[in-house]
C-alpha cells in the first residue's frame, strides 16, 4: 500500500521546513506555467511530504501574482491528494491577537483578477463546484486534533476574509470586513481553495495571526512591519509542531 503524501504550502514567515528531512527538490512543468519554485520533497517523522512555498524561497511574489494554478497542479501531479495550508493573517476579532493560531472553517473572496480555475478556454465545458464548505471537514478536524496531541492552543474556526494585497487594509476597510462576518484578514486564501476543491483535493488551513488588523488593537494607529517578524517567529514554530503531530497520523491514515 502506497504512503499517503501530505503537501504543504508554507507562506509568509514559512519558506522552509525546518523538520523536513530533504531528499530533493524537483521543478514541475504545469500546463498553466511555473510553479513559485521547486518542490522539495522529504520526511517528517519518517512519513513523506512535498513542501512548496508560496511567495517563492526568497519571498519574491507578491499575493497576486502567485501562480495557484500551477502550484496546485504541480502538487497534484506529484501524488499529492491533501494539502494543509499555512497563512498569515491579521486578527479583526478580539480573541485573534498577534501570536494565535487558528483553523478557520470559511472564507469571503475579495480578490479580483486572478486566475481563479482550471475549467476555463474553448475545449472546456462549463464546470460548477460545490463551495459551501471551503475546508475539508475531516481534515480540520485532524489539524485541531494534531494540535491536541501537541499540546498547542488553536482557535478551532474563523471566516478568513481574502483581499488583493499587496497593501494591507485601512480601518475602514477592516469595519467593513468585520460587519460581512470575517473574523481574519489575508491575501492568499484564494482561489488556492477552489482549486483544490476542482482537483477534488483535501485542502485546510492553519492560520498564524502576524498583527491586528487596521484599527484593531496595537494597530490602531499603524501595523508595525517589525512586530509582525518577531511575532511570526515565534508561532511558526508551534505551527511546525502541529504538523509534526498530523504527519504522524497521516502516515497511518
Amino acid at each position: 500500500m502506497t504512503t499517503p503524501v501530505l503537501g504543504i504550502i508554507g507562506g509568509t514567515g514559512l519558506t522552509q521546513l525546518s523538520n523536513l528531512e530533504v531528499s530533493r527538490r524537483q521543478v514541475v512543468r504545469t500546463p498553466y506555467g511555473d510553479a513559485s519554485g521547486a518542490l522539495t520533497f522529504g520526511e517528517i517523522l519518517g512519513q513523506p511530504v512535498i513542501f512548496l512555498a508560496r511567495h517563492g524561497y526568497g519571498h519574491t511574489i507578491v499575493p497576486h501574482q502567485v501562480n495557484y494554478r500551477a502550484n496546485l497542479w504541480a502538487l497534484h501531479a506529484e501524488g499529492v491528494r491533501t494539502i494543509v495550508s499555512i497563512a498569515s493573517v491579521g486578527g479583526i476579532a478580539r480573541d485573534l491577537g498577534p501570536g494565535v493560531l487558528a483553523v478557520p472553517h470559511q472564507l469571503i473572496d475579495y480578490t479580483w483578477g486572478r486566475k481563479s480555475t482550471f475549467f476555463e478556454g474553448p475545449d472546456q465545458p462549463v464546470t460548477h463546484i460545490d463551495f459551501t464548505h471551503p475546508y475539508t471537514l475531516s481534515l480540520r478536524e485532524k489539524i485541531l486534533d494534531a494540535a491536541r496531541r501537541a499540546g498547542e492552543t488553536v482557535v478551532p474556526e474563523g471566516v478568513y476574509a481574502v483581499t488583493q494585497g499587496p497593501r494591507l487594509e485601512t480601518a475602514a476597510e477592516i469595519d467593513r470586513l468585520e460587519r460581512d462576518g470575517a473574523t481574519m484578514v489575508g491575501m492568499t486564501g484564494m482561489p488556492e481553495a477552489a482549486l483544490a476543491r476542482e482537483l477534488e483535493l483535501e485542502y485546510a488551513a492553519i492560520a498564524i495571526v502576524a498583527n491586528h488588523a487596521a484599527g484593531r488593537g496595537n494597530s490602531r494607529n499603524g501595523i508595525s512591519l517589525d512586530d509582525i517578524k518577531a511575532v511570526m517567529h515565534e508561532a511558526v514554530g508551534r505551527a511546525r509542531t502541529i504538523l509534526e503531530a498530523l504527519v504522524s497520523a497521516h502516515g497511518g491514515s
